[in-house]
């Protein structure tokens, strides 16, 4: 379908929504009705921004929303302003990511203003995927991912805040900050062993908080899994604990063999996923490194 001809359409409103706009400043467009006339031009910005969606012009659609938003503003239309802003993103999201960021940003402060946390924490999030794979910042990812966090748990939304927490520490593992990645595995897992519907994922908390121990020390490993299986008996019976006391003992006799049996063993069953590999290939290096040190 040729949507050229909406295009066409859409720059013909944007042109008309702009006479509006400066008709409304000069003093006789003041004084008979510059607000409606404002209002007026803001429903031409967005139907034109909408042609321009038609049409794929994922950058003037956004121009459109953003002008639009403005405006809003302008009349003290707060909320308006905001989705505005979001439909702006949502359209940049496609051509500019950076532009996409900004947009959802000014959002953010409108809706923190007006106290809707749980929404500016969504929009955060939005932001942080934007980072995870257009931008590839892994370091604002975070920053977004906690931001989002932190603002789900002061309007009590431990679910949702667990979620971005475990993206954050996925990254910190990666990155290496493992201290940060076992703090919020720990945290999520505890969190998870006390609720009836959550206590089976908590198991995988704790292994994963454990591979993160073993990157930076067996014996605090070892220390940690005994932890776990006293705060969680359930742990103990789990075939993530039983790997990580054969990977323990494969360390402790720098077998590296065992240690690769023993993961092969286990994905047999349970796929290993990326990050799980990971872990695990670094753990295996340190083993390498000591036997070679031996040599």
């Amino acid at each position: 379908m040729d949507n050229s001809g909406k295009e066409k359409e859409a720059t013909a409103l944007v042109a008309e929504a702009e006479k509006k706009m400066k008709s409304s400043q000069s003093f006789f467009g003041a004084l008979f009705g510059g607000s409606s006339k404002l209002e007026e031009a803001c429903d031409m910005y967005v139907r034109a921004a909408n042609m321009y969606k038609m049409a794929k012009n994922w950058c003037a659609a956004g121009n459109a929303f953003t002008q639009a938003a403005r405006l809003h503003l302008q009349m003290q239309s707060k909320h308006d302003a905001a989705t505005n802003f979001i439909d702006a993103g949502n359209a940049f999201k496609k051509a500019d990511p950076q532009e996409a960021i900004n947009c959802l940003n000014r959002a953010i402060e409108i809706y923190t203003d007006m106290g809707r946390f749980t929404i500016a924490a969504k929009h955060h999030i939005s932001i942080a995927e934007i980072y995870e794979t257009e931008l590839v910042d892994v370091d604002k990812a975070i920053a977004h991912y906690e931001q989002a966090a932190d603002y789900y748990k002061g309007e009590e939304s431990t679910s949702s805040a667990n979620k971005c927490l475990l993206k954050v520490a996925t990254y910190a593992a990666q990155l290496e900050q493992y201290l940060k990645a076992i703090e919020i595995y720990e945290q999520v897992g505890t969190h998870a062993m006390d609720s009836t519907l959550l206590k089976y994922s908590a198991k995988d908390h704790f292994f994963k908080a454990a591979l993160c121990h073993f990157c930076v020390d067996m014996l605090n490993a070892k220390l940690a899994v005994q932890k776990y299986e006293e705060m969680f008996p359930a742990f103990s019976d789990s075939r993530e604990c039983k790997l990580l006391k054969k990977l323990l003992d494969a360390c402790e006799e720098q077998n590296v063999d065992a240690y690769t049996d023993s993961v092969k063993e286990y994905d047999t069953i349970s796929r290993l996923d990326q990050w799980l590999t990971t872990m695990l290939l670094r753990i295996k290096k340190t083993i390498q490194d000591e036997e070679s040190d031996l040599r």
